[in-house]
């Protein structure tokens, strides 16, 4: 089976199981109640996917691995757009508030982190102080004055919008991309480095 998933990708049917011995219980109580897995930007053997588990706690993160024959069912944070809850929260208001320009911005976006989880599970991941987090997928280089305009649009929105662009090579925010350095964080499946551009990692600063 060819591995086409991406990170952030939510994947159901991992159960506990297929977990270490030493997971944490938190983690099994995840599996059990049915919850989603996401896809985590690592290297893994052929047969598996490199995955995180979400607990209730912001801390609560484990990454593990997932057996790609037991995937019943995936969610891609594209698939979210336009997904409603009937949940009065900071976040989905600055969802329903970008999602026009967003859609006209040329590019493909989507929704990731607490609200892509709830958007797609129906767990509650989301609390008033949460963040926003969306990916935009840029397969040919975002100009960085572009960058800025993006900035700016989600800077009006009703709480902190995080925005990671999804390049061929990993992925860099889009807040850094947009900033004055010239170097910026780029995380590949294998590491994260510094680069010049993100499109083209091999050109790195020295």
């Amino acid at each position: 089976m060819v591995n086409t998933f991406l990170a952030h990708d939510l994947l159901w049917g991992m159960t506990p199981a297929q977990l270490p011995a030493d997971a944490p219980a938190w983690v099994v109580e995840s599996l059990t109640a049915g919850q989603p897995v996401v896809v985590r930007r690592a290297v893994s053997a052929v047969d598996r996917i490199a995955v995180g588990v979400r607990g209730r706690l912001r801390e609560q993160r484990y990454a593990t691995s997932m057996a790609m024959a037991s995937i019943s069912r995936r969610v891609t944070p594209e698939e979210l757009c336009h997904v409603d809850v009937a949940r009065d929260l900071p976040a989905l208001d600055a969802l329903a508030q970008l999602r026009l320009a967003l859609d006209a911005c040329g590019w493909a976006w989507g929704v990731s982190g607490s609200a892509g989880f709830e958007l797609a599970s129906g767990f509650s991941a989301l609390h008033q102080g949460s963040d926003l987090d969306l990916i935009l997928r840029t397969p040919q280089p975002l100009a960085r004055d572009r960058a800025r305009e993006l900035v700016a649009l989600l800077d009006t929105a009703t709480c902190v919008v995080d925005m990671q662009l999804q390049t061929p090579f990993g992925a860099v925010a889009l807040r850094e991309w947009a900033g004055a350095s010239n170097r910026v964080l780029l995380k590949t499946a294998i590491e994260a480095c510094l680069v010049t551009d993100p499109w083209n990692p091999q050109e790195q600063a020295a």
